[in-house]
């Protein structure tokens, strides 16, 4: 069982990571693999739109993005891992999720997922909201702590006095493991949940009988 982690912080030593590194130690303890990917310095552009991911199967920009798709396939789990800039998540980070999410078409359910924030101060509650609804959009159970998955410090190292934020990532390894391998033992036994074909509707609809 492997989960992938995606840290969108620029700063390779940065409280981002020791908040990475909590989760990392938890998980081995946990008899779970964990694959790190660095991607906050990483030269990633976003979505464009353009559709030529239906075609291939993947992202047009083969970049990164491709790299990390093939990885999250074969994962179990994903975290997504950021510092907060202005109550959002780093847009590093953002771009490569729209485009890692878009253009992959293998099936996500019941893959975990779980995402991480760290700030000085405020902003973590806007930005975990932000990052988990790539998950919820998907299919993707969604780990949970005893806390909001947040750590707190500016300076390089200060998250490391952060003892309940510490701890909320330990708690959050722990939950999101039994998790993983409890759908590991439900997909033996019951198989994934049926799936109804995709029926997509929009708001903006032509109705003759309707007149403005």
């Amino acid at each position: 069982m492997k989960i992938l982690i995606l840290n969108g912080s620029p700063r390779t030593n940065g409280n981002t990571s020791l908040a990475v590194a909590e989760l990392v130690k938890t998980f081995e303890k946990e008899g779970i693999e964990t694959e790190v990917c660095c991607i906050g310095s990483k030269d990633i552009r976003g979505c464009i739109a353009c559709g030529k991911c239906a075609q291939l199967g993947r992202c047009v920009f083969d970049d990164e993005v491709n790299k990390i798709a093939a990885k999250f396939e074969q994962a179990d789990g994903l975290i997504a891992a950021s510092p907060v800039y202005y109550a959002s998540a780093n847009a590093t980070l953002v771009a490569c999720l729209d485009r890692l999410f878009y253009s992959t078409h293998f099936d996500k359910t019941m893959k975990v997922g779980a995402s991480v924030v760290v700030a000085r101060r405020g902003g973590c509650s806007a930005a975990f909201d932000e990052l988990n609804k790539y998950f919820t959009i998907s299919g993707m159970p969604v780990a949970s702590s005893s806390y909001w998955n947040s750590v707190h410090g500016r300076q390089a190292g200060e998250a490391a006095l952060d003892a309940e934020g510490l701890q909320t990532m330990r708690n959050l390894a722990r939950n999101m493991s039994f998790l993983i391998k409890s759908i590991a033992l439900g997909k033996q036994q019951y198989g994934l949940p049926e799936k109804e074909p995709w029926q997509p509707t929009h708001f903006i609809r032509e109705d003759l009988n309707i007149k403005e």
